[in-house]
């Protein structure tokens, strides 16, 4: 039950931070006073990926957890 919850959190904190980085893309530079990218805009394309990857990997995840979960609660198995 931990695992599932844990994969959704992370699913919804990888969520808002794309859409974070997707809205205010300066945010980065904002935060740690640094622009590693040097406006190029490369930096926030590549958090908004992976973030976004990040995302819907923690939420297949989720899902499958539930899933065996609900199966494992019907079944009597596991």
């Amino acid at each position: 039950m931990i695992r599932l919850v844990a994969e959704f959190v992370l699913a919804g904190i990888s969520s808002i931070l794309a859409i974070a980085t997707a809205v205010h893309p300066q945010w980065i530079e904002a935060l740690f006073r640094i622009e590693p990218d040097r406006g190029s805009g490369a930096l926030e394309l590549v958090t908004v990926t992976v973030f976004g990857l990040l995302a819907l990997v923690a939420a297949g995840l989720g899902t499958r957890t539930a899933v065996r979960y609900r199966r494992a609660q019907f079944t009597g198995v596991g």
